[in-house]
């Protein structure tokens, strides 16, 4: 695991890539605290940075840059090639002549020997690389299948530049231009920025599955993809029928064991999140199948509701693994949340970040690999919201649309009133999901259902000066899928969209700023192209999701410990912004500082924040979206103006 960035500049000055290139670099130190290296040529104006975090061959000759045996190619990586051995082997057939024992050289070597489309078709890991061919006088990146490490990109003044994170671009003299109202609805919606977007105009993301090829002019097209996740179920080489359900479950205990022996092979210290639910309890079982000592790690809340720890414990003493546990309390949720524009780099509000923080700087004190269960849930039909949406447009559909509006309009808010009336023990709560419910029931389809179910904000134009068009609109995609059911089509568009730049987006920058690896055992493209083919009625039945997992994991801890609703790795955030962040949230969204801001209207969101304050209404997703856009906001003024006091830069505008 490591930090890249890269400056293609042909034509331009030459004495500007080294201070150029060297800034970049600098500002990844925290994704690669073990070393650095810097390759320039200033012929061709093109410059490479690397930061290192030494997992595979700790010595020197797996620093990067690193050059072909033949001096053809210059390539820096990211990532982890988990079947590096079984290519050097073939490779050595070929009389290529290894100077290494680590997967940056097999990935060089495999490049020089099949090319780069070649190459990516036989690696199975986790990955985002640049390439300088010298013959061509070209530059190519490229990410892997699933998007579990990130490439930015764009056009900076006369340069083209890559990096592994926006904070490294931002370092460039030409800077990442301003911010696209485009990019900025479709965060308010979703709550993060979703590729091929950033939330900046001149910066884009390389989307997963895709490679991008740079010109010796510097000019570089549209990206390519060259393999394609389930939507709905594009795969390039996918798997012959499971059979049955019975040879499905052993094929997947097998493929999940192999997965986790290979994402096990390290030089350094690996160890396992354990959040005592399925997905994470299989991949610590699996290790402890290939390992005599085995450390996991979890964190907990003292508010019941939220705490997943004690059930992490019982399956942690059943497996027999040192099991190590954190409670969070909300004074260090507080200690994180100032750091969080800068690590995530642009505005990201899924909440979970701040946990997934704490368990990585937890893990980061004994490991330096830690492997996680994420993936499970889009491929195997882990979230309720498949299960609602289907239930809900079942219910929804006989009724005519002009009816279920005026049903919606009218109904709800006397409903809402009456519960505040009647319930006075959380009656925000209440009315929330009777005033939800209705918001569901005058959807005009299943899509639009699913759409609701996942926003933010229902209507981000409502608290934006410059709305901009979102352009992901969910409900469109999956209207737009032509086969497979409903469930499989949402699974797919998840699978695309809110798997790649929320869940492995959070997971990757939390545990990259305290200098650890993640690693995802469920999304080794041998699982993602086997789920691919199994029936829906194999991943949810009766409502429930990951039936096929859930016998996967009865082999190995007691039946009483898969049987339980999933959680999720949700914080107790509705209380805490109620209680002790309520004076920093206060600040950050005063009518104000919302004004001086110039990017939101202040009404609607003040009005939301006096609701939830009240206990009226849960309005904690929409809040915290806008929390973390201004604290975001925030830390880019101060980096770029850098004066003492946030009041005063809380007044600058864009």
């Amino acid at each position: 695991m490591c930090g890249i960035a890269g400056v293609f500049a042909p034509g331009g000055v030459a004495s500007r890539l080294d201070p150029s290139i060297r800034a970049m670099t600098a500002a990844l130190e925290h994704r690669g605290p073990d070393g650095a290296g810097i390759w320039v040529d200033r012929q061709e104006g093109v410059a490479f940075g690397h930061r290192r975090l030494a997992v595979v061959d700790l010595s020197e000759s797996s620093a990067q840059p690193m050059t072909s045996a033949d001096g053809r190619y210059v390539a820096v990586f990211n990532g982890e090639i988990y079947n590096f051995q079984e290519l050097r082997r073939h490779l050595e057939k070929c009389d290529y002549p290894f100077r290494s024992s680590g997967d940056t050289e097999v990935l060089v070597a495999a490049i020089s020997r099949w090319g780069i489309e070649g190459a990516l078709t036989e690696f199975n890991g986790m990955f985002a690389f640049a390439v300088w061919d010298s013959h061509r006088r070209t530059l190519s990146l490229a990410r892997d299948r699933m998007g579990e490490k990130p490439l930015y990109y764009g056009r900076l003044g006369q340069a083209f530049v890559f990096a592994s994170e926006i904070g490294a671009l931002e370092k460039h003299p030409a800077g990442p231009g301003e911010i696209d109202p485009d990019a900025l609805a479709a965060y308010m919606r979703y709550g993060y920025v979703p590729a091929p977007q950033s939330i900046y105009s001149h910066i884009r993301k390389l989307p997963p599955g895709s490679m991008l090829a740079v010109r010796g002019n510097g000019d570089a097209g549209e990206p390519t993809q060259y393999w394609r996740a389930q939507e709905p179920g594009a795969i390039g080489s996918r798997p012959d029928s499971p059979g049955t359900a019975e040879d499905a479950v052993k094929r997947l205990d097998w493929l999940v064991s192999d997965a986790v022996r290979m994402q096990t092979a390290a030089d350094v210290p690996v160890g396992a999140f354990l959040s005592g639910g399925i997905d994470s309890s299989i991949v610590a079982a699996m290790m402890c199948r290939h390992s005599r000592r085995v450390r996991t790690f979890t964190i907990g809340f003292a508010e019941a509701a939220y705490n997943e720890a004690p059930f992490a414990a019982a399956v942690a003493r059943h497996l027999g693994t040192e099991h190590t546990q954190l409670e969070v309390t909300a004074d260090e949720a507080m200690s994180v949340i100032p750091k969080l524009p800068e690590i995530y780099g642009e505005p990201f509000a899924d909440s979970s970040q701040i946990p997934m923080c704490l368990l990585s700087r937890l893990a980061r004190q004994h490991v330096t690999v830690a492997l996680s269960g994420d993936g499970a849930d889009e491929l195997f039909g882990g979230y309720d919201r498949y299960a609602w949406t289907t239930l809900a447009w079942r219910v929804m559909r006989p009724v005519p649309f002009w009816m279920r509006q005026l049903a919606a309009r009218t109904l709800t808010c006397a409903f809402a009133s009456l519960i505040r009336g009647l319930a006075p023990k959380e009656p925000g709560r209440r009315a929330d999901r009777i005033q939800r419910a209705g918001e569901l029931f005058a959807s005009r389809d299943a899509a639009e259902v699913y759409r609701k179910l996942i926003s933010q904000w229902q209507d981000p134009e409502e608290a934006l000066t410059h709305p901009g068009a979102s352009v992901l609109d969910l409900a469109n995609r999956i209207r737009a899928s032509a086969s497979g059911g409903l469930t499989q089509r949402m699974m797919g568009i998840d699978q695309v969209t809110y798997l790649p730049e929320d869940v492995l987006v959070k997971v990757d920058r939390a545990s990259m700023a305290h200098g650890l690896e993640t690693r995802a055992p469920f999304l080794d493209r041998r699982i993602v192209e086997l789920a691919s083919v199994l029936p829906t009625s194999w991943k949810i039945r009766k409502g429930q999701g990951k039936w096929v997992l859930r016998q996967v994991l009865k082999g190995y801890v007691p039946q009483g410990l898969c049987d339980r609703p999933k959680a999720g790795f949700a914080v107790p955030l509705r209380e805490w912004i109620r209680g002790p962040m309520r004076g920093w949230a206060e600040e950050l969204i005063s009518e104000r500082r919302l004004r001086a801001g110039g990017t939101f209207h202040p009404d609607p969101i003040r009005w939301k924040w006096h609701e939830h304050l009240s206990g009226a209404r849960d309005w904690t997703a929409p809040l915290w979206t806008v929390l973390m856009f201004q604290a975001w906001r925030e830390h880019r003024l101060r980096a770029k103006r850098p004066e003492p006091g946030s009041l005063v830069t809380a007044g600058l505008r864009e």
